[in-house]
């Protein structure tokens, strides 16, 4: 018993938060605050990996108080150039915020609900102070929801934005014989280190508003312009069986990097499809970019469903 403690306890991504309802079952790690498991019976509907790893290609992190990147990690405040510290050495960039390496302190749990919280200290670059919740609840419907609030506790307003990063897939399904569906109607093109160069209509492999195979495509994309019904907009992958995994996002997120890779371990190819209140590079373009009052609380939602029959 004291092994197996000592063996969960050291777990490389922390402590393992479990909730379940039904045939649902969720597993959120503490390091990053990570979607690292949904599954409804033997199916799995994210991207998991094992005891020993931290997430692969960020699965299932949390990204606060910025998601994707920002160049050369530099901004500028009231006149003053930041320097944040370079976490994407090749490209030179501050990638994906400042908790990915922080883990998440339980707040409240019960048997279908876990919220954890991080703190955001005033650091290189963030001279901020701030704390960001997620709660992760399965609904009746058995779906997953995922609310994301940040409280600025610093005495000025702070900028920020907010995103996740998971990974989606339907079970033992090659997840290059899925159907990838993205209802968008602008993507914004970038440069050789992935920042944001403008804006332009979706087109040819870019157009994924009737789905195309997920096996003929390799993208790194920002899409906006997305298609909002009753409030939220919709995702998904499509096995040829028709069942369906679905990522939702609520009108706060007016961006989804969609992210196709055969890097992933293990797996041929995989499909990240990240909601985002702002695309990268957002503290100098300002694109997205909010502002948030001292003691104030900004607070988005998204989920993942799935139809299985």
């Amino acid at each position: 018993m004291v092994e197996q403690a000592n063996q969960h306890k050291w777990q490389a991504t922390g402590a393992q938060h479990e909730i379940s309802r039904g045939d649902a079952r969720v597993v959120v790690a503490e390091l990053a605050g990570a979607l690292r498991s949904f599954q409804r019976g033997e199916v799995q509907l994210t991207e998991t990996y094992p005891d020993g790893s931290i997430p692969p290609s960020g699965a299932g992190i949390l990204l606060a108080p910025w998601p994707n990147r920002i160049a050369d990690g530099r901004w500028t405040l009231d006149g003053r150039q930041q320097q944040l510290d370079i976490t994407e050495v090749p490209r030179n960039n501050a990638i994906h915020g400042l908790l990915r390496n922080t883990g998440y302190q339980l707040m409240s749990r019960s048997a279908a609900m876990v919220q954890l919280s991080a703190m955001i200290f005033p650091q290189h670059g963030y001279p901020f102070h701030a704390e960001h919740r997620a709660t992760y609840e399965l609904e009746e419907d058995l779906s997953l929801t995922v609310t994301q609030e940040l409280v600025n506790r610093s005495a000025v307003e702070i900028p920020f934005a907010l995103g996740a990063h998971p990974f989606l897939r339907i079970g033992d399904v090659r997840t290059e014989d899925l159907t990838l569906t993205v209802n968008a109607g602008t993507r914004l093109p970038t440069n050789d280190r992935l920042i944001p160069t403008g804006r332009e209509p979706v087109e040819g492999s870019f157009d994924l508003r009737d789905g195309r195979k997920a096996g003929g495509l390799d993208l790194d994309t920002c899409f906006t312009d997305l298609v909002f019904e009753q409030g939220r907009c919709r995702h998904g992958l499509t096995a040829g069986d028709g069942r369906t995994v679905t990522l939702w996002m609520d009108e706060a997120f007016g961006y989804t990097q969609v992210f196709v890779t055969d890097k992933f371990p293990g797996r041929a190819k995989a499909v990240a499809m990240e909601p985002m209140t702002a695309p990268a590079n957002a503290f100098n373009s300002g694109d997205g970019l909010r502002w948030l009052e001292p003691g104030g609380t900004f607070r988005a939602c998204w989920g993942i469903s799935a139809d299985l029959g």
